[in-house]
């Protein structure tokens, strides 16, 4: 008998990929499948590409449509309902209002010859399904994921794997919560969620580091970047490479960052009580970051946390690096798909 198998795809804006798990949640191959969206030729022929390359990822690893147990989708959000884009700032205009769920669901069925059950989720909470298996490991403790890039991911993994989702599918938006601006020394600057309250976001991410660098920039008017041909958001996208080499303005910048991620983990630790906290981004990547990077960043996201801990959780709570890189969207949302299948 065909052992039975979970397939996710990875929806980007830009890229899609595809993954797999062995119904006991093992990864069927860590070669990841990826193929551009072409989101530009709209969402139906996005669809018939996703369907297209689970057909090349199952020919790959020599498995048959029949074995696909369920089929999981991460997409980014924000969504009107359920399975149903609202307009995203990463996807053309007519995205919005497509019912997703219902067209890939017709797709599934119509090439695989069943109806193949499909869940449908929010990329970053994919993304932390799969961070969260490979923490974890045997032990059942809920995870919080962060993950500093563009924006602020954020997911939080309860017992049974799952990522939370609230009841307006808004659920652990925590980019977009308020920083203790007055622990920071730092301004109010407006994220590009149109909230102007300090949103931690702005000062963990590539999105506030124009403003941050702006100000760092007149304690260092003599700084190469200070009188830069550069863009604003181009500077800002310098600081990591300059970091690496020590450059203390970047070095500066980054340890504001570390110590804005770690005050988070500590307002995060007082409402969810998570036994592992995955940070995951860029800033984790070993191919963009140095080892020596990726320690003094960790260590004061850990030190931070733990002065606002509850003494119960210091010690108990396991602040770690994301470990699965491009793969962890795709193989979340199989092992979504696989959890769901079990519930």
């Amino acid at each position: 008998m065909n052992k039975m198998i979970y397939i996710g795809t990875d929806g980007g804006a830009t890229t899609s990929k595809v993954g797999g798990v062995w119904s006991d949640g093992s990864t069927i191959s860590t070669k990841l499948l990826q193929s551009p969206t072409n989101s530009e030729h709209g969402p139906e022929a996005v669809v018939r590409g996703w369907v297209e390359a689970i057909n090349s990822y199952l020919s790959q690893n020599d498995l048959t449509w029949e074995q696909v147990g369920g089929v999981g989708l991460a997409i980014p959000g924000p969504f009107q309902r359920y399975g149903v884009f609202d307009r995203s700032p990463n996807l053309p205009e007519n995205f919005a209002g497509f019912d997703v769920h219902t067209a890939y669901s017709n797709a599934l069925a119509e090439r695989a010859g069943c109806a193949i059950p499909l869940t449908v989720g929010n990329d970053g909470n994919m993304g932390g399904v799969a961070e969260a298996q490979h923490a974890r490991g045997n032990s059942g403790g809920t995870v919080v994921m962060l993950a500093p890039g563009s924006g602020l991911g954020c997911a939080y993994i309860d017992q049974n794997g799952l990522a939370l989702d609230g009841d307006t599918l808004g659920g652990m938006e925590a980019g977009h919560m308020s920083a203790p601006l007055h622990l920071l020394g730092t301004k109010a600057y407006p994220c590009g969620c149109g909230r102007t309250w300090g949103c931690v976001e702005v000062y963990t991410s590539l999105s506030g580091l124009p403003y941050l660098l702006a100000e760092k920039l007149e304690k260092y008017p003599d700084h190469e970047l200070a009188n830069s041909p550069l863009s604003p958001k181009e500077r800002a996208f310098a600081l990591r490479g300059l970091a690496q080499k020590g450059d203390q303005l970047a070095t500066e910048l980054f340890d504001l960052q570390a110590k804005a991620m770690g005050l988070h983990v500590a307002n995060l630790a007082m409402a969810l009580d998570p036994k592992f906290v995955v940070i995951g981004g860029g800033l984790m990547d070993p191919e963009s970051t140095t080892s020596a990077f990726r320690e003094r960043y960790l260590g004061i996201v850990r030190s931070t946390a733990d002065e606002y801990l509850w003494p119960s959780q210091r010690g108990v709570i396991s602040i770690v690096p994301a470990a699965l890189g491009d793969l962890s969207q795709a193989i979340g949302a199989a092992l979504a798909a696989l959890y769901k299948n079990r519930a």
